[in-house]
């Protein structure tokens, strides 16, 4: 029976608002019981920590969801423009702190966790990695948004909610093994479920034509597999400011739970299909795309982001503006996360054409007005290419869409460039071959109105490379937003002595402006702060050793060098130069060059893709040459070499205040950008690196004297590539020589014959694309120059600090003013304090 209260005819609602939430000591301390006893019914006898981090950060979210409210509540009174990064990856991490740091409640929470007799750091312990992403893509896209709510911009996330996110990795006898990361065994905490804004998602059918009452001929996509895209939001707070955001995660259901006919024959399996079906396309981040299957998967997962997310954002339009799109493109933004969320262009337009009836030209005008695509790779290899075979099957109405898109394109490249065919070809969203592919990078440039990289040196490539054509064609659309990482989880809340020490020398101001940084140069030279500096430096790395001791059976001392490189294992980042190092200083060792020696522990971590045979491989090697050297007498404490495994957000938070040296050696011309770069950079840790990225930027903040610069540039790489000798680079190089010896005599597999001989050819071949050798000279020099540097430790103390001051550049939110003031043309919304 309906409730008469909400009648038109009735008076409105007398419910009463709760009062605001108490951010006191006091206030936290009844709200955690009440929530540890009546909202989880538990008592004194629960010995689990889960439970109180559970009842903990429901105390926080409560205070979130005000703030969620209040921010929602001013967008929409004032119909603000709004920007979407649609991303198909988060990687959050953990929330319960950087939600308490945001809200500004970080001691009250310390000390009421005291009263009642918790650790604090147990709490936090108890969270799950939320596994929303794979690595830097994720990273930044976190990142992001947590500035774009710092920065008060109506900007809302688009992702998938993946039950299980990248693999846990565990080392078995060297290898990398996955087990399934299922982060939501639990639930999740910090999500609403709001199934009243689920839409359905369209696969496979057919498409069929006929002429509306006007006489247009319309499109009807029919006899489709549908599922449901449900959404599930988490809060994403401003720091201190009142803004949360919205972070709107989508998770695929059947449009039934099961087929009551099937069960009641008895074929129960039959029965629940559909739901299984539909609950796969967002059950893993990423599946192995080897074979058919997998690439029909992950172009589903694709095409669900990017449907459900346009349709969720045009059906709260036509709530408020009904089916007039005149102003639809001054008051929305779609920014796309890489190529991944490229198919959105195509789905926009059927959106507009099919459902609201729209004309093509009107539909592209939008369309084009208000796509913006960043691209994150200079590797060709790693755009999304699919078989327009696999395309028609699962999306007919989008191929056709994207062959229209197409036809008028290439009439305008024709018309540009008159009777250049082979301009033609290279430019067609459709690439020819023995079997077509949509090339899906080509439809995001085409359907965009800006199209960026994420460093100087990767938007300069891409202009004269990857994407030449387009950039002679359309050059003012191209433009350049270097990366950056927020600083209020990478230096205030993961490496909280230092954040305290700058906040009592510079003040709070630079947790929402790093270029506030740049005050410490002059400190540098004061012996004092540089005395309580190294301290907080040595402290971090002990924090370091402790997290990993009961994990590694390798005794770590403070005092060495923390030589450190974490980022997912892949042949042009470059793991294998690393390891050549190693064994190169393992060398000396053993033949008692050991005369000025710097103690120094190498620090490896990162997961590679379940199907990369060769970083397998690399993975397997730093594990064999590290348990032959931790356990060598003669070696000592003088080298470790130890893999970290597992690496993720949280692994990070510890690893980065720790770090002395940060390993950033991609071949010149191959990384985009980075973050872990400036992560490091940022907690006062120095750079080797090569002319890459965000590196060449880094060193041009910092100086050349506090950057520690080795390598072939882009340029040089090119011209090496087509005389690339290694085996003589080898045979002229005494120190090579020697660490290929040991490589190729089974010195670290001598019960594991052959094991690393893929590893030893690809490095010797002239078609190595990484040239991995012909940077090992210049690495061991640089490497010398940190030995002598580190061994002055004050001078490498003043560098550290020298680090962190020129890190201002490299705040998101400094990249987020950017894409706002260049692309998006946002107005920050103040929200009203509670």
């Amino acid at each position: 029976m309906p409730n008469k209260v909400f009648k038109k005819s009735q008076p409105k609602s007398t419910i009463t608002l709760v009062p605001d939430l108490g951010m006191e000591v006091n206030d936290i301390v009844a709200d955690f019981k009440r929530n540890y006893s009546h909202r989880l019914g538990r008592d004194q006898n629960c010995r689990s920590p889960h439970y109180a981090y559970e009842a903990l950060s429901l105390v926080v979210s409560d205070r979130l969801i005000e703030r969620w409210k209040d921010t929602y509540n001013a967008y929409r009174d004032q119909g603000c423009k709004r920007a979407y990064y649609l991303s198909m990856e988060f990687l959050m991490g953990r929330t319960l702190s950087n939600a308490m740091l945001n809200l500004g409640i970080t001691d009250a929470v310390q000390k009421a966790m005291y009263e009642v007799g918790l650790d604090m750091e147990e709490l936090i312990e108890s969270e799950p990695d939320a596994g929303l992403g794979n690595g830097g893509l994720g990273r930044l896209a976190a990142c992001f948004i947590d500035s774009c709510a710092t920065l008060q911009l109506p900007v809302t996330g688009y992702g998938l909610r993946y039950e299980y996110g990248m693999f846990c990795q565990a080392i078995v006898n060297g290898e990398q093994v996955e087990k399934p990361d299922h982060w939501l065994r639990y639930g999740n905490i910090w999500e609403i479920e709001r199934s009243e804004y689920a839409y359905r998602i369209k696969f496979g059918g057919h498409t069929e034509r006929h002429l509306d009452e006007n006489g247009n001929v319309r499109v009807c996509w029919v006899d489709t597999h549908d599922i449901l895209a449900i959404p599930y939001d988490t809060p994403v707070p401003g720091y201190k400011n009142g803004t949360v955001n919205t972070l709107r995660l989508w998770k695929a259901a059947a449009t039934e739970e099961f087929d009551l006919q099937e069960f009641n024959a008895g074929d129960y399996a039959e029965s629940v299909a559909a739901k299984n079906t539909a609950e796969n396309i967002t059950m893993v981040l990423y599946p192995n795309d080897a074979n058919e299957n997998g690439k029909a998967l992950r172009l589903r997962q694709q095409y669900l982001l990017a449907s459900a997310s346009l349709q969720d954002v045009i059906a709260a339009w036509v709530r408020d503006h009904g089916h007039d799109f005149t102003h639809f493109a001054e008051k929305n933004c779609f920014q796309l996360n890489d190529t991944h969320p490229s198919v959105a262009v195509a789905e926009l337009m059927r959106i507009l054409l099919d459902i609201h009836g729209l004309s093509w030209d009107a539909a592209w005008k939008i369309t084009r007005d208000t796509m913006a695509y960043t691209n994150h790779t200079l590797l060709p290899e790693a755009l999304e290419r699919w078989s327009v075979n696999l395309f028609k099957q699962l999306l007919p109405r989008l191929m056709e869409i994207i062959f229209e898109i197409n036809v008028h394109f290439l009439a305008e490249v024709s018309a540009h460039w008159p009777g250049d065919t082979s301009r033609q070809r290279r430019m067609s969203l459709i690439e020819e071959g023995q079997e077509q592919h949509v090339r899906m990078a080509y439809l995001a440039i085409v359907g965009s109105f800006s199209v960026n990289g994420v460093a100087e040196l990767h938007s300069k490539l891409l202009q004269q490379g990857l994407f030449r054509d387009f950039y002679e064609l359309w050059p003012k659309k191209f433009n350049n937003k270097t990366n950056g990482v927020t600083p209020r989880r990478w230096l205030a809340s993961c490496n909280p002595e230092l954040a305290a020490l700058l906040t009592e020398t510079l003040g709070d101001g630079w947790l929402t402006d790093l270029s506030v940084l740049k005050k410490l140069e002059p400190l540098a030279g004061d012996k004092q702060f540089r005395k309580r500096w190294y301290e907080i430096q040595q402290q971090s790395k002990q924090r370091l050793i402790d997290f990993k001791k009961q994990e590694l059976d390798v005794d770590l001392s403070v005092d060495a060098l923390f030589d450190v490189q974490v980022k997912r294992i892949h042949e042009y980042k470059r793991q294998l130069l690393n390891v050549l190092h190693v064994v190169h200083l393992y060398d000396r060792i053993k033949r008692g060059d050991t005369v000025n020696w710097t103690n120094r522990c190498v620090l490896i971590g990162g997961k590679a893709a379940p199907g990369y045979y060769m970083a397998k491989k690399i993975i397997k090697l730093i594990n064999n040459v590290g348990s032959v050297i931790n356990h060598d007498p003669d070696v000592g404490d003088k080298l470790k070499l130890v893999f970290l495994p597992n690496y993720r957000v949280s692994a990070m938070e510890k690893i980065c205040p720790g770090a002395d040296l940060s390993e950033q050696i991609s071949t010149a011309g191959k990384e985009a950008s980075g973050t872990g770069n400036m992560k490091f950079m940022m907690n006062g840790a120095l750079t080797i690196g090569t002319l890459d990225g965000a590196n060449i930027e880094i060193r041009e903040e910092v100086g050349d004297e506090n950057f520690f610069l080795f390598g072939l540039t882009e340029e040089q790489v090119e011209q090496l590539r087509h005389h690339y000798d290694p085996v003589t680079m080898i045979s002229q190089d005494e120190d090579l020589k020697r660490v290929m010896n040991l490589l190729e005599c089974g010195h670290f597999n001598q019960f594991e014959s052959g094991i690393f001989d893929a590893v030893i050819a690809a490095l010797k071949s002239p078609n190595d694309p990484w040239m991995t050798i012909a940077d090992f000279r210049s690495f061991v020099d640089a490497q010398k120059q940190v030995e002598h540097a580190y061994r002055d430790k004050d001078r490498w103390t003043k560098m550290s600090i020298l680090n962190c001051a020129g890190s201002g550049k490299f705040s998101t939110d400094r990249t987020i003013n950017e894409y706002n003031r260049e692309i998006w043309h946002l107005t920050p919304v103040p929200i009203a304090s509670r």
